[in-house]
Order: C-alpha cells, then sequence, then structure tokens
C-alpha cells in the first residue's frame, strides 16, 4: 500500500487549511513549539482591545508577527508569545454607556459608578470569541489561554509600583496646565492620544477688531481660528522687534493696526493708506475695549503685551489672548499676571451669564459668535481656514485646550535620555526613528497621566485632606497595612476609593479620584504581564527587552512611545531592541477603508475564498511592510495562483510519480546520486535560497525574502520541473529516476521548511505526506522542524550565473518565434547565440531542448543576421552637402553588399568617404539614420547585450515534426479531459485528411511512445471523440483505454 495521500490538484486551500487546523489541535502542535529551543527571543505582542472586533489591518499586524517568531523558533530559539488584552479606558467606557443608553459622566454617576464599573469588566470580552477565531483562522500562533489583562489586579499593583517609583523620583506631579480636554468624555488626553486623532476641517475663522481705549476709531485687528475663545479674551499680544502700521481704509472710515507684512493679506492694493509706522514694542500697555463684559475681572487686563511666540506666518501678527485656552495664552498670562477668564465648562459649554450663548456648545457658538461681531461692526472678515484640528481618538468629538488640575509625569526631565534610547533601536524602516518618532520625542511634553473617569487604574496617590500631604501606594500589601483592608481587594474605583487612613495630623488621606491613561497599562507590559517586581524576576529579566515587536505606524506615538517612555523611566534602556513598523491597510485605491464608505473589506470573505496562506502571502509580496497596501479580492486570488498554485502543483507533480515508482526518500542519499547538470543547479539554487531567507528574515527582510522563495518556486515548476519531466516517466528504475526524484524532494523538503513561517498551512500539508510518512525520527510538524542550514558544498555561484544567462536566453529565443509567428512546438533547424558568457555543450543543449531546435551555435556578433539600411542625418549633412544632399541620400541607399562594411567602420568611430561630382564627401554615425532589419530568413531579438538569431526557414522534415509534435500535444490534453491516469495506456484512433494520416502512418511509433498509445489506427468511433486542430488540419481524434 502506497505511503502517499493522493494529492487534489484543485484550488480549493481553504478545506486543506482546516484540515490542517484540526492536526494542529489534536497534536498540540503550538504547545510543543514553546517548549522548544535553548536560547531566548523575546517578542511582544501589543494588547488589542478585546470590545472592537478586528478588522483586515489586524490580519497584516499578525501575519507579520506570527512570522517571525515561528522563524525564530525554526532557528531553535525558545519563544514566549504572550497574548495581551487592553482592558481599560474610554473605548470601553463609551462601549458600555452606549449598551446602557446613557450619556456623559453625570448620567453614569447616577447610574452608579460601581454598576458602571462591572459592565465595563464585562463588555472588554465582547468579541474575545472573535479575536481568537480570527487568531486561529490566520495561524497566528500565540498563548491566548493564559494571556496578560490589564484590568487584573496583579496587572495594577505592578503598575502601582512602578508610579510609586517615579513619584519617588520626583517626576510624578500635579499641576495647573492647559490640556487636551474631550467635553464629551471629560477628561484630559495625553499628547501621544492627541497625536490619534487629527483631522483636516474647514471652518471659519475671525479677523476681529479690537478698538483702542483713547482712539475711537482705530482698531487692533487680531486673527484666531476659533472664535468661540474671543468672549475669554484678556489682552492682545504683538512681537515687540515686528514693524507695525497704521492704515487707513476709506471705504470703512476707520484706521486699522496690525503687521506690515501682513497687510497685503486682508487689503487690496489702493484701498488703504499707511499713516503710520511703529514697532511692537511701542504698543505694550495699549488698552482697548472688550469684546464682551461676561466676564468679572478682578485686576487690570484688555491690553497690548508682547511676546515672541507672535509670527508672521499667518493672521495679522497681533495675536488675542484667552489663557485658559491655550499653552502660549498661559504663558503670556502668567508673565504679565492677567485674570483667568474660562467661560466654557467642563462639559464644553458656555457657562451661565453669557447671554445668549449660556448653554451653547463652544464649537458650535462659533457661527454665532462671528454673525453677532459682524452685527456689530466688530468683524473685518471671517475667512474659511483649512487645518488639522484634534479630536478625541476614541469619541471623535473636537477638542479643546483647557485649563485644568492633571497629574503629570515630567518626560521633559527625561528627553535626552529617550533621544538617546531612540537611536538604539532598529526601526524598520529607519525614517520611523529619525522621522516621525524622533521628531516627536525632540518636542516631547510632560505626560498628562491622570483622567477624570471611572474604569481604569486608579491613580494611586493619596492626598490628606487636612495638610496636604501626598501619599504614593507601591502594592496591595502596603495598601492593607495603611488602611486595613484585605490584600484581594478589588483595584478599581469605587472599591479603592474607600481606602482611607488617619494622617499625623489629624486629618484622613483620601485617594485623589483620577485613573491613570490606559495608554500607560499597555507601555507597561514588558514587566506588568509577570507581576514584576512582586514575582517572576527572574521570567521579566529574560524576557526584557523584546527582541521583535510589530505594529501599524498609528502606535507610533501610541504604544511604541509609551513602551518607551516607560521604559526609560523604570530601567534606562529601551524595552524593544528591533520595531517593524506596518503601513495601514486601504482598498483596491489606496483609500483608507471605513463603513460609511463602504468598502470595509471582511477578512473572513477572504479566510473562505482563498484561504489564509493566501492572504499572508499577499502581505508579504506585494509592498514593503511599512508602506501602505492596497487590498482587494483580485489580488489576493492572482497571489494565490502565482505561487500557492505553482507551489501545490509542483508537489502534486512529485507525488504522481513518486507513488507510482514507489519512491521512498529516506532509503535514498542525494550525496550518493548520480546529479544532472539540472539537478546540480537545483541543489545549488535552493541551498542558495536558505541562505538568502535565514539572513533576510534574521534582519526582518520580509519582502525580499518572500519574493524570492516565489522566485525560486517558479525555477522549481515552470524550469527544473518542465525541463526534466521526461525523467520520471521511464518504466525503468534508473540511476538518473532516482537522481531526478531525490534531487525534487530534496528541494520540496527544503522550500517548505523555508516557507513554513510565511506560509504554514500548505507546507504542513506538504510536509505531512512527502517528509513525516517516510522517516521515523521526522519531527510530528514542519513547524517543529529546524530552519535548514544551507551547504555550502552544493552551491556553485558559476553554475547559477551560467543558468541564468541561459533563461535569458530562452526567453529572447521564445521572443524571436514570436516576432516570426511560429509555434514552440514547430522544431527549427538552428539558433545562433551571441552573448558575453561562454556555453558548455550541456548548456547549449539546455537551450536546443526548450526551443525545440536542431542545433545551437555560438557567434561573437549576431550582425551578419540582420540587413542595415542608411539615410542621411539632414540635420547634420544639410548645412554641410545643401547641394549634392540628394545625391548622398542615393548613394547611401545603394551601397548593397558595402552597407555592412560602412555601419561597422562609423560605428567603430571611423569615417566613410566618397566623391560626389568631384567633391569629397565625410561622414561619421553622426550624419546618418542607421536602421537594421532581419536579413531573411531569420528572426532576432536582442536585449541587454545579449542576441539570438533563429533560423525561421521550413523544410518538409521540420513541418512533419512540427506536426508530430502537434498531434502529441492534443492526444496528452484530451488524456487529461477524459480523466485518464497517467500510467492508463491508450488506443488512439484518427480520422484526418491524407497528409496528416500519412503522419500518423509514419510516426505511429513516436507518437505512441509519447502518450502511452498501444496502437494508432484509423477509427470513425471510440470511447471517447473529439475534434482537433493540427497547424490548419481539421482532425477527429478517438481515445479508449486500452
Amino acid at each position: 500500500m502506497s505511503k502517499y495521500k493522493k494529492v487534489d490538484t484543485s484550488m480549493n486551500f481553504v478545506g486543506r487549511e482546516l484540515d490542517v487546523l484540526e492536526f494542529w489541535k489534536q497534536n498540540k502542535i503550538f504547545e510543543q513549539t514553546t517548549a522548544k529551543g535553548d536560547g531566548t527571543f523575546t517578542f511582544y505582542d501589543g494588547p488589542p482591545t478585546a470590545n472592537g472586533k478586528p478588522h483586515i489591518g489586524h490580519v497584516l499586524t499578525r501575519s507579520i508577527k506570527d512570522l517571525i517568531p515561528r522563524y525564530q523558533v525554526m532557528k531553535g530559539k525558545n519563544v514566549l508569545r504572550k497574548a495581551g488584552w487592553d482592558t481599560h479606558g474610554l473605548p470601553v467606557e463609551l462601549e458600555v454607556e452606549k449598551s446602557l443608553g446613557i450619556d456623559g459622566k453625570k448620567q453614569i454617576e447616577a447610574y452608579g459608578i460601581e454598576p458602571f464599573v462591572e459592565k465595563c469588566k464585562e463588555s472588554v470580552w465582547k468579541y474575545e470569541g472573535e479575536w481568537e477565531r480570527l487568531s486561529e483562522r490566520v495561524g497566528y500562533w500565540v498563548d491566548m489561554k493564559h494571556p496578560y489583562v490589564t484590568y487584573d489586579n496583579n496587572y495594577i499593583e505592578s503598575e502601582w509600583w512602578a508610579l510609586k517609583k517615579i513619584y519617588d523620583m520626583g517626576l510624578l506631579y500635579k499641576g495647573f496646565k492647559i490640556v487636551p480636554y474631550c467635553p464629551r468624555c471629560g477628561t484630559a488626553l495625553s499628547s501621544h492620544e492627541v497625536a490619534q486623532g487629527y483631522k483636516d476641517v474647514k471652518e471659519r475663522s475671525a479677523v476681529a477688531k479690537f478698538e483702542l481705549v483713547d482712539k475711537p476709531g482705530t482698531y487692533f485687528l487680531a486673527w484666531t481660528t476659533t472664535p468661540w475663545t474671543l468672549p475669554s479674551n484678556v489682552a492682545l499680544c504683538m512681537n515687540a522687534d515686528f514693524d507695525y502700521v497704521t492704515i487707513h481704509v476709506e471705504a470703512d472710515n476707520a484706521n486699522y493696526i496690525l503687521a506690515r507684512e501682513l497687510v497685503a493679506k486682508h487689503f487690496e492694493e489702493g484701498t488703504y493708506e499707511i499713516i503710520a509706522d511703529h514697532k511692537g514694542c511701542e504698543f505694550e500697555g495699549t488698552h482697548y475695549k472688550p469684546l464682551y463684559n461676561y466676564a468679572k475681572v478682578d485686576r487690570d487686563c484688555y491690553y497690548v503685551t508682547n511676546d515672541t511666540y507672535v509670527t508672521l506666518t499667518d493672521g495679522t501678527g497681533i495675536v488675542h489672548i484667552a489663557p485658559a485656552f491655550g499653552e502660549d495664552d498661559a504663558n503670556v498670562g502668567r508673565k504679565y499676571n492677567l485674570p483667568l477668564v474660562q467661560l466654557v465648562g467642563e462639559d464644553g459649554k458656555f457657562v451661565d451669564g453669557c447671554g445668549e450663548l449660556t448653554g451653547v456648545f463652544c464649537k458650535t457658538a462659533d457661527k454665532a459668535i462671528i454673525a453677532d461681531l459682524k452685527q456689530r461692526g466688530l468683524l473685518l472678515s471671517a475667512p474659511l481656514y483649512e487645518h488639522s484640528y484634534p479630536h478625541c481618538w476614541r469619541c471623535d468629538t473636537p477638542l479643546i485646550y483647557y485649563a485644568r488640575k492633571s497629574w503629570f509625569i515630567k518626560m521633559t526631565a527625561v528627553k535626552d535620555k529617550l533621544l538617546e534610547i531612540n537611536s538604539t533601536i532598529n526601526w524598520i524602516p529607519p525614517t520611523i526613528g529619525t522621522g516621525r518618532m524622533g521628531n516627536f520625542l525632540e518636542n516631547v511634553i510632560d505626560w498628562g497621566i491622570s483622567r477624570d473617569r471611572y474604569w481604569g487604574t486608579p491613580l494611586p496617590v493619596w492626598i490628606c485632606n487636612k495638610c496636604g500631604k501626598v501619599h504614593v501606594i507601591g502594592s496591595r500589601k502596603e495598601l492593607a497595612e495603611k488602611c486595613g483592608c484585605s490584600e484581594d481587594i478589588e483595584l478599581h474605583r469605587p472599591f479603592i476609593d474607600k481606602c482611607t487612613w488617619q494622617c499625623e495630623c489629624g486629618g484622613e488621606y483620601v485617594r485623589t479620584p483620577e485613573v491613570i491613561d490606559c495608554w500607560f497599562d499597555s507601555g507597561s507590559m514588558p514587566y506588568a504581564q509577570f507581576h514584576y517586581p512582586f514575582e517572576n524576576k527572574e521570567l521579566f529579566e529574560k524576557n526584557f527587552p523584546a527582541d521583535f515587536i510589530s505594529e501599524a505606524q498609528d502606535q507610533t506615538r501610541g504604544w511604541f512611545y509609551t513602551l518607551m517612555a516607560v521604559s526609560t523611566l523604570l530601567f534606562g534602556k529601551a524595552p524593544f531592541k528591533n520595531c517593524l513598523v506596518l503601513g495601514l491597510v486601504g482598498d483596491e485605491h489606496g483609500i483608507k477603508m471605513s463603513k460609511h464608505k463602504g468598502n470595509v473589506v471582511d477578512p473572513w470573505d477572504s479566510f473562505n475564498k482563498q484561504g489564509a496562506d493566501a492572504v499572508r502571502w499577499y502581505f508579504y509580496t506585494s509592498s514593503a511592510p511599512w508602506l501602505p497596501s492596497r487590498y482587494y479580492d483580485e489580488a489576493v486570488s492572482e497571489t494565490q495562483r502565482r505561487f500557492l498554485g505553482t507551489l501545490w502543483n509542483t508537489y502534486a507533480f512529485y507525488v504522481l510519480y513518486a507513488d507510482i515508482d514507489n519512491f521512498d526518500p529516506s532509503k535514498c542519499d542525494i550525496k550518493q546520486c548520480k546529479l544532472s547538470l539540472m539537478d546540480k543547479w537545483l541543489l545549488s539554487e535552493v541551498n542558495q535560497l536558505v541562505k538568502t531567507v535565514d539572513k533576510g528574515l534574521a534582519n526582518y527582510e520580509i519582502t525580499d525574502s518572500a519574493r524570492a522563495i516565489e522566485h525560486f518556486t517558479d525555477m522549481l515548476s515552470n524550469w527544473y520541473v518542465r525541463r526534466c519531466r521526461e525523467r520520471y516517466w521511464g518504466h525503468d528504475w534508473t540511476d538518473d529516476k532516482q537522481a531526478a526524484f531525490m534531487t525534487l524532494y530534496t528541494a520540496l523538503d527544503t522550500l517548505v521548511k523555508v516557507a513554513a513561517p510565511f506560509v504554514p498551512f500548505i507546507t504542513e500539508s506538504i510536509y505531512q505526506n512527502i517528509t513525516a510518512n517516510f522517516f521515523k525520527d521526522a519531527p510530528k510538524s514542519v513547524h517543529l522542524c529546524d530552519f535548514p542550514k544551507a551547504d555550502e558544498s552544493m552551491i556553485n555561484t558559476a553554475l547559477n550565473a551560467t543558468m541564468e544567462k541561459v533563461l535569458d536566453i530562452v526567453v529572447l529565443g521564445r521572443s524571436a518565434r514570436n516576432a516570426a509567428n511560429v509555434k514552440n512546438r514547430q522544431p527549427l533547424a538552428r539558433m545562433y547565440i551571441a552573448c558575453n558568457m561562454p556555453f558548455s555543450d550541456e548548456m547549449k543543449e539546455i537551450v536546443r531542448s526548450e526551443l525545440n531546435v536542431k542545433e545551437v551555435l555560438a557567434v561573437d556578433s549576431a550582425d551578419s543576421f540582420a540587413d542595415y539600411k542608411i539615410k542621411p542625418q539632414m540635420r547634420t549633412v544639410g548645412p554641410k552637402y545643401g547641394k549634392i544632399l540628394g545625391k548622398i541620400k542615393e548613394r547611401l541607399e545603394n551601397l548593397r553588399e558595402k552597407t555592412r562594411e560602412v555601419v561597422e567602420t562609423v560605428k567603430a568611430g571611423g569615417v566613410f568617404k566618397f566623391d560626389i561630382d568631384g567633391q569629397n564627401v565625410e561622414l561619421t554615425e553622426a550624419d546618418m539614420l542607421i536602421s537594421s532589419a532581419n536579413k531573411e530568413g531569420y528572426s532576432v531579438v536582442s536585449d541587454h547585450g545579449d542576441t539570438v538569431a533563429l533560423d525561421v526557414t521550413l523544410t518538409d522534415k521540420l513541418v512533419e515534426e512540427g506536426h508530430v509534435r502537434e498531434i502529441v500535444s492534443k492526444i496528452q490534453a484530451m488524456r487529461k479531459e477524459c480523466d485518464f491516469v497517467v500510467t492508463d495506456h491508450i488506443i488512439v484512433g484518427y480520422n484526418a485528411p491524407a497528409e496528416i494520416a500519412d503522419i500518423f502512418d509514419r510516426y505511429s511509433a513516436d507518437i505512441a511512445r509519447a502518450t502511452l498509445a498501444d496502437s494508432i489506427v484509423p477509427a470513425t468511433s471510440g470511447a471517447h471523440e473529439k475534434q482537433i486542430d493540427v497547424n490548419g488540419t481539421d482532425v477527429t481524434l478517438y481515445l479508449t483505454k486500452a
């Protein structure tokens, strides 16, 4: 009984992949990989939020994140692949609010913090099953049975340890600052969160008119992109060193003050007159009338200040100052002791006492404020302004910059260390490190760590309600010692809020109500996943820093930054060594996928149609991982056909004939085989492939490595197997057949091991059938095998280069056939090759056989196979020999046999001299238009310095041989259509005109040998009948199984 399982040659990879998944489960293959290897390779899995559905972009990240650990396991490394879940923060809270039908903090508190938090804990697992199902289906091997979970008490305790350490370093502080603030969520955001949510918007800006107190009819002009801040205005700011002018505009009967350089941006030439020049410093202290009187101020304001932050890039060179709504404004406010006017509440709406604006959302108020200023004559213009504006990364509400008290980590104190650490990381591509990340770190600001929310890691800061003393708790044990609570207390609000203790001053320590930025959670995973430093110290140190991480580019200022920030603060070194940054996945036009555009791709559609290997391979080969990719069904199908189909068909070919001959690779040694030139070449190439991919994956060069695999697979199938297929057909077992089988087996076995990290399903299927079935000591799975080692003794670079040249020549030969409209099945007498590489007789034989020619001859030059025509170059010859130009043209066209000699002379730099009517004529190559045409009877094609010339003259004998090959090809195709197996013998009948019937009769032995026909006879019927065309002649074929 055969050991080989029959191979289904259909493209139904989906069913086969499901079989492989079941095989992995039954045999616990993934679990076995975690115990493999001695050295350590550490991979960190960026934690997704399980209450959001996975999409096609996650398939890209999982494909990349799976590939490198698989490779490292095969290289003998122990790779801890621990899944993680990001479970805290606004994304979860918003989902719960939506499910409960409530909106905002007031309604949450009315509902109850405790039941709300419980709902959040339930919600985070909403799509856990979908994430696990997708990860399994794509072949993403990661331990999901023992994940790290950011809401776990142990995880939170590790973060508390970190925050206490940061506080002890003097880097955790509470400050009153302008912070990016989401009025919908009622909390401040960090700079890296803000970076996630910028959108390009078009909004009305305002150029407002501020009338001078002591000069009625004269106005300062100030431009703002946030008109809603104008009611909170307390000052104007000018640059002391800039030139300003007072202009008179007759049409308005008014005078305006603005920067000289920016006048033309607001006024057309001829509509104004400059009546005075000033420096900005001259206006410092000049008072103006406020636009609104809603604010109750307790000190001097509404005057001009000076500061260097004012530029001439846009606007008027005068900036309106509202210290509660901008960092620069706040700095000016502190410098001049200006009052803090905050007419917008924490809900983003104007507070009581603001007239018609009361209760209006600030951004919505822009329109009303612009209309009001216009009606009162205090608006010069309201131009549309397109700019990038920050929105809440989760609820999509426009953010406002808002003065409030928040807790910060002083990242500015470790800026230099951050930059130093950034330079040690291998960013792929490098421009991320020097550009996107580097620029972010150069401008790093303190991390606003606190969030005025409910579901998150509680900020472990307790403050005495009497003396204000601060105490930061660093462990559950410390908390229990302080307040007498159980060490098993739930470390979330509201439970933790009940923990208090007496201060030595007689007051009571009460926890500050904030929770922390959920990005601190994910940035803490290197140590918190192990509950470090409370346990697993050795395990943490063994797996820190990570050797490899990879996520999409939007994590540059998200997870990548927070990992770096936390690691820099706690450990003073980079948390990862290599970071492969992935591009975003768009649709087939490169447009970002979104539900409202209707261009979202469901990954399961691809899994159910083409399979996971096809999707993975598309992402590996379509473009470099860091570039945006265009994902669409047809592209994945083409990938499947081009690589997976080629690999599978090659494997099917091997199994088909190995089964017929009962070939057992375990009983052969490739070193003992009598290898042909093609065998030696293939073995050289497959060992070179091992070196290429091994080096490539070690350096995270995924696309180049994958394309090398695809190129080799194409050569294996469309060159080696096609050139050698007749070696597998013979009845007798010969040394040559054994060498052919063993070479093909060795190439396939090596190829599937090299490709296994990329396409884990198809390689498993092939490995099980050609290797695991025969070698009793073979690992249970291809993924438990060692990555192949290149056999340097088998690599012959000279042979590889020569064969590459042969392939180039073959391509030229096919082009020459096409140019002459001669089929490949039509034998030709000879072909001439002119190239810069000597060809051995063996190489010539390969070319001869492949191109179906009787003889291949090498020549130094192919010029003799082309006829030249020469015409005068009018541009140069005309001015020199105008009167005799016609006779020169006639002479050049009638050189006949001397034409080639003239061309060779001028191409070598010589001069063609002759006499016309007593006038001496001298022409160089620049004076000639030289064209060439194939010599009659030849088809000549050149490329990259190589030329082939095919003799396309057909003799009667060659035509007959062409008919024979055409007949054989049609019979073979008909055999397949009749579902005959390759070992079936047949009877061939034919009904053909006399000329073709004569071919059947005289060449019957050749046809029979090629088609396994026992007889070839004239007939009028048979089991199977088909009309065929033999080079323009209609013939009826009849095939019957013998």
